[in-house]
């Protein structure tokens, strides 16, 4: 009976044609030292240059190596979404697919999972990145992730991860919220471990997945602890609010025109703040929803 593999390296890859062979050469020396069955999948999420192509070929020489090719560019959270999908390992580790992780480090992440942890997650203790446009942003937006998450990591933005299979298969993520992983997946602080990675600097091409713009990072973080902790009961919750807030927000007006005073201009200022916070999230709180029903990527294995 043949046996399937205990680790799944999942990687996305979006414009790598530089980047794809090296790093999956680096890959393969690493895992060929471990001893368990293991797969690389790769998933080339929409890329317009040569990686395709250059996939097919190492698929072709490589027994271990899979594919998984989107139809279009969906983005770093669908192609993290695909290789959770796909994998078949007890434990998946997933990585950038620009070269900056490096595959050396897998060989501890593997040992925590090992040792029972739910998730892993990489810290970069010295990036290869400018200081005040990079880093301090991100320890910035890091420590607020922390406290609103509850799950206290270092270093959210680090593409090296690794989970138990049963936490991620089958999840889909919804544009934006990669951000926040392991803390998406509802694991508790003591079932995260933390290890320090090597980061390096990009050998080619140029960054395509970073931080996004500032305001998706706070519509995400306004709804992650929502998400978290029971997104259908929340949506219906935030719905209702929502309505509430929007018949209140113009009754007030039709109050304040009728009867202007400071009081009713001040109640009707906060009702409309008030209803400009809690709309966005019910909306993001419903996308969450409809990802989990249908998914957030088009693709198959080739």
């Amino acid at each position: 009976m043949k046996k399937g593999p205990m680790i799944s390296i999942a990687v996305p890859l979006h414009n790598e044609e530089g980047n794809v062979e090296p790093l999956y050469q680096e890959i393969k020396r690493v895992m060929e030292k471990i001893d368990l069955p293991y797969e690389i999948l790769l998933v080339n999420d929409g890329s317009t240059d040569r990686t395709g192509t250059i996939l097919k070929g190492l698929k072709s020489k490589d027994r271990r190596l899979r594919v998984i090719e989107l139809k279009g560019n969906f983005g770093e959270a669908a192609a993290l979404s695909a290789g959770f999908r796909y994998a078949q390992g007890k434990w998946i580790i997933n990585l950038d697919g620009d070269g900056q992780n490096d595959p050396r480090d897998i060989p501890t992440f593997v040992k925590k999972l090992q040792d029972g942890y739910r998730a892993v997650t990489g810290w970069r203790r010295q990036r290869k990145e400018s200081y005040w446009i990079r880093v301090f942003p991100s320890r910035l937006a890091n420590w607020i992730i922390s406290q609103v998450t509850g799950v206290r990591v270092h270093d959210n933005g680090c593409g090296l991860k690794g989970y138990d299979a049963s936490l991620v298969r089958g999840f889909s993520i919804p544009h934006g919220f990669h951000r926040f992983m392991p803390a998406l997946f509802g694991v508790k602080g003591n079932e995260v471990a933390e290890v320090k990675v090597r980061d390096r600097r990009r050998q080619h091409g140029t960054s395509h997945y970073g931080l996004g713009r500032v305001r998706e990072v706070i519509r995400e973080l306004s709804t992650i602890r929502f998400a978290i902790k029971n997104a259908p009961q929340w949506s219906r919750r935030f719905k209702i609010i929502s309505l509430v807030t929007v018949l209140a927000s113009a009754l007030s007006l039709v109050y304040l025109v009728i009867a202007p005073s400071t009081t009713s201009l001040v109640i009707f200022l906060l009702i409309t703040i008030v209803t400009f916070l809690c709309w966005p999230v019910s909306r993001n709180l419903r996308r969450f929803l409809r990802a989990q029903q249908k998914g957030v990527f088009k693709g198959k294995e080739i």
